[in-house]
């Protein structure tokens, strides 16, 4: 757990959330959940937010007020849609654009902070039961950049890593990227791919030529 913990932590907060595939839809076995949110709040409370010249900061400011705004929205739709905001939710401060962490559980599918790409630090904790049914709601969403399985049974990881439909899956490991290891996303989550050979693609014109040689 402590793992998957930190695991979460980097992929939910690198960049202030500021990242194409910051995995802000995080869902938990039921059996794990409560014990999973207390240990992972209390370690996004401790965070330090502040001036990213600091080489103790941890969490920076948002990258603009039209950016802070668009993350406050979101953190209000998610309490008014009923999700329980168990660290954060508000601004950091009174100066700058500086949000705190936010956590959210109790989040259903359908819910604008699950469904919707918020470009922010706000986590979504989503119970499952069964591992058929995470498969299929992980992928009930208009993106498919990244995910990540954090278990201790290969055979489980490989059978979500497979069915998940996402363009890069990480197992018990987040952000880990390669330059010879294509990366890119499903869905409308972008078309090609970057790195690898697969990126050679994209600076290639193909022509084609039939000749008749009867």
């Amino acid at each position: 757990m402590e793992k998957a913990v930190a695991g979460a932590i980097l992929g939910m907060y690198l960049n202030q959330g500021q990242c194409c595939c910051a995995g802000t839809r995080l869902f938990v076995q039921d059996s794990a959940h409560d014990a999973f949110v207390d240990t992972l709040a209390a370690k996004v409370k401790d965070r330090k937010v502040g001036d990213p010249f600091d080489p103790s900061t941890e969490m920076g400011p948002q990258v603009d007020k039209a950016q802070f705004d668009k993350i406050l929205s979101y953190i209000d739709k998610g309490k008014q849609q009923g999700a329980t905001c168990v660290t954060g939710g508000e601004r950091h401060g009174d100066k700058g654009f500086f949000i705190k962490p936010t956590i959210f559980s109790e989040v259903k599918d359908d819910m604008a902070i699950a469904r919707d790409e918020i470009f922010g630090p706000v986590l979504s904790v989503i119970r499952f039961h069964e591992v058929e049914e995470v498969i299929e709601r992980a992928n009930t969403t208009d993106y498919g950049l990244a995910a990540a399985v954090w278990t201790r049974d290969i055979g489980k990881a490989h059978a979500i890593a497979s069915r998940v439909r996402a363009g890069t899956v990480w197992v018990n490991c987040y952000d880990v990227f390669d330059a010879a290891a294509p990366f890119g996303g499903f869905k409308m989550s972008g078309i090609g791919r970057e790195l690898g050979e697969y990126a050679l693609q994209l600076y290639t014109e193909v022509k084609t030529v039939y000749v008749n040689l009867a």
